[in-house]
């Protein structure tokens, strides 16, 4: 199959050019060891799925080093902590940049050695399965913000996002981008290696079928603000298991939160962040859909619609090295809600997002709870819909072609 060019490869080269160590962390089958060796062909590659490269790195790092040369890539290194000291003593002993990338799939701990033992010599990047620019081969890979300006730049790199919903329940994952592959058979494996491999190895698990039960709950619930509690008391567990669930599907790379908007003019935000999958089509396969359709058409349409569409805004920023963290949602005691709210220096950029063909004044009715402030400026409000082309409701409101992220 061909390979599909990843977004992250630039920003790869630019963190090799600037750290001693570059970590490349994502969910299982994402395309990491793809795309690596794709793009570092002149590094020496080994894999820790390899147990006997994998019992040499746990009982003699040192050895381990000696049998391999720089510039090197270690797949899966989360598997041998022991190497990380060992590492940053090498790397320590020369000023030479991009001498070692590493992958990790599973950062719950990983993150912690690599803090301890590489501050300042690492440089970190997160990568997800395919974005829709990644599946449409589209070259632009501007973080996307709904300025004049990144519209300008965006209209010369457009190409119609057809059979959408196909591609909300196929998903994101490179392998699924073979139409041979069967949707069911991958996700099935999935889930099931994900549960036996990563989180058993994480958590002591009693009954496997009822953490994949709160996945299931969770997916169910995606786009939705958390509540932990009512999931807790689905499964009859408590609400502290659920956050140490939670905290193992995020450091998976399978789930994200979106935290709620928040200033001192805004007296009854709720507090509470909003949940979301990275990739739709492990929502739908959780949930039980078995056909595009279904997933359109059911009560869950618009949820599973906004998480395609914020899952895409994120992976804009996560392709690009750049900090997710000012996205924000707003939603308050009177239920007034805003699904996205974006802040870029200090200016705030109000979203909604419809599934609709067709964009309102009345969807972005209450886009004016947000107020300028001596701190901030409002900018002109979006509708991210499935339009057929930019055009302004009012003077302070336009709507966009989900193309356009």
């Amino acid at each position: 199959m061909q390979y599909i060019h990843r977004h992250l490869e630039t920003v790869l080269k630019e963190m090799l050019a600037q750290f001693k160590v570059v970590l490349v962390t994502g969910p299982r089958q994402s395309g990491k060891t793809t795309m690596i060796q794709k793009a570092l062909h002149d590094y020496e590659y080994v894999t820790l799925d390899d147990m006997s490269e994998l019992d040499l790195a746990r009982t003699d790092p040192v050895i381990f080093f000696k049998n391999h040369s720089f510039p090197l890539v270690i797949d899966e290194v989360q598997y041998a902590p022991e190497l990380f000291r060992q590492i940053k003593l090498l790397v320590d002993k020369s000023e030479q940049k991009g001498q070692i990338c590493l992958t990790g799939s599973q950062t719950y701990h990983l993150m912690q050695n690599v803090t301890e033992s590489l501050a300042g010599r690492i440089g970190i990047l997160e990568m997800q399965g395919l974005s829709a620019r990644e599946q449409w081969n589209i070259a632009f890979d501007d973080c996307f913000v709904p300025s004049q300006e990144y519209i300008q730049n965006r209209k010369n790199h457009i190409k119609a996002y057809n059979n959408i919903w196909e591609s909300i329940y196929r998903g994101s994952m490179p392998e699924l981008s073979n139409p041979a592959i069967n949707w069911e058979f991958y996700y099935r494996s999935y889930v099931k290696s994900y549960i036996e491999r990563d989180v058993r190895n994480l958590l002591n698990i009693k009954d496997e079928r009822v953490f994949y039960q709160f996945m299931l709950a969770l997916a169910s619930r995606t786009g939705q603000i958390l509540n932990a509690t009512d999931i807790a008391n689905t499964l009859d567990v408590t609400s502290k298991t659920i956050q140490s669930w939670l905290s193992i599907l995020e450091a998976s790379g399978l789930i994200f939160f979106l935290r709620p908007y928040e200033n001192n003019l805004l007296k009854r935000a709720i507090h509470k962040p909003k949940v979301y999958f990275y990739d739709t089509g492990l929502v739908c396969y959780l949930i039980g859909w078995d056909n595009p359709k279904v997933a359109q058409n059911g009560a869950m349409s618009g949820a599973l619609f906004e998480t395609f569409v914020i899952s895409e805004i994120f992976k804009s920023y996560l392709n690009k090295g750049k900090d997710t963290r000012q996205l924000f949602y707003y939603r308050d005691r009177n239920q007034k809600e805003i699904d996205l709210v974006m802040l870029q220096n200090d200016r705030v950029y109000p979203v909604e997002i419809k599934a609709s063909g067709r964009a309102t004044i009345d969807m972005a009715k209450h886009f004016s709870v947000l107020k300028d402030t001596e701190m901030i400026r409002i900018q002109t409000g979006t509708i991210l819909c499935r339009c057929d082309k930019p055009m302004f409701l009012s003077e302070k409101l336009q709507a966009l072609p989900i193309e356009w992220i």
